[in-house]
């Protein structure tokens, strides 16, 4: 499952690499899930159901669990200067924004994964370069094991990835 998959880039890489596997993009805006399902096309990578919707509200109901969730939701804080700079001028502001602290979907999705991955199944979340501390205290606490922090080229915590025991 890729939650609010943009352009697609998770769901397609994954299609692609895994030709195996069924996979579930979601997004919350129409317009996304059009550019996705293009490329997605375009590069052929099939097995790929788009819904639309606010993260986990997207799933039909008697979605069955999965073995992986995966997301780049937006976790800049609303209040980050950044936003008003730049590209990030031109991109939309709930795509990228996330609170006052920035981790507002990230503990959304983190809770909810909890409760749709099958059991040893995996979440991971990309994460502003500060945040890896706190998204690793998250999963903690709700019962993930397994957590782990991967940097990018530039050696800053990017990445937390889980693994749920129930």
């Amino acid at each position: 499952l890729d939650l609010g998959t943009g352009s697609g880039a998770i769901a397609v890489t994954l299609a692609l690499e895994r030709p195996d596997a069924c996979l579930v993009a979601t997004d919350c805006s129409e317009d996304a899930l059009e550019v996705a399902r293009g490329n997605a096309a375009a590069l052929g990578a099939g097995r790929i159901a788009f819904h639309a919707g606010q993260w986990w509200q997207a799933l039909p109901v008697g979605t069955p669990p999965f073995d992986l969730v995966a997301s780049n939701p937006p976790y800049v804080a609303a209040t980050d200067p950044h936003l008003s700079r730049g590209d990030l001028r031109h991109e939309p502001r709930g795509a990228l924004a996330a609170g006052d602290d920035g981790l507002d979907a990230l503990r959304e999705l983190t809770a909810g994964a909890a409760t749709r991955l099958v059991a040893g199944g995996s979440l991971a979340v990309e994460h502003g370069f500060d945040q890896g501390d706190a998204v690793r205290t998250m999963m903690r606490s709700l019962g993930y094991r397994d957590v782990q922090t991967l940097a990018d080229l530039a050696h800053r915590e990017r990445v937390t990835i889980g693994v749920y025991r129930v």
